[in-house]
């Protein structure tokens, strides 16, 4: 019990003040409407996959810049979407991949505008496809 005791107050002893712990400042924005886009399917068809996207933007403050860039950046996501395979668009793992790349062509193209990234991440909230 002692020996508990004595770890658990080197641990308090060692955490921060609770005046300098600051609760996170997140904000969302979402694509209205959503993403509708085709793919290339088998044998040279068309499959076609509707989505909603939301940024986890990582200061509120910088709502109306991300949404401001909303054009671009829906752009970049139909693009990307539309370069994939069937097979990965109807895999889980390559919807894992393909928020990935989105996510990170984001990041690069609030980057090249704003000088910061200015979203935390990306997510695909709904995802249909035939």
């Amino acid at each position: 019990m002692k020996k508990t005791l004595l770890i658990l107050a080197t641990l308090l002893s060692f955490s921060l003040p609770l005046s300098t712990v600051k609760a996170a400042d997140y904000a969302y924005f979402g694509f209205e409407p959503a993403i509708i886009t085709n793919y290339v399917a088998v044998k040279k068809k068309l499959g076609y996959v509707r989505l909603t996207v939301e940024l986890m933007i990582e200061d509120s403050a910088n709502y109306e810049t991300v949404e401001h860039h909303a054009p671009l950046l829906r752009d970049a996501i139909i693009a990307i979407i539309g370069q994939q395979p069937e097979a990965k668009v109807k895999s889980i793992n390559g919807r894992h991949e393909i928020q990935r790349l989105c996510e990170e062509k984001v990041k690069n193209l609030l980057t090249q505008e704003t000088g910061q990234p200015l979203i935390k991440k990306l997510l695909f909230t709904q995802w249909l496809d035939n």
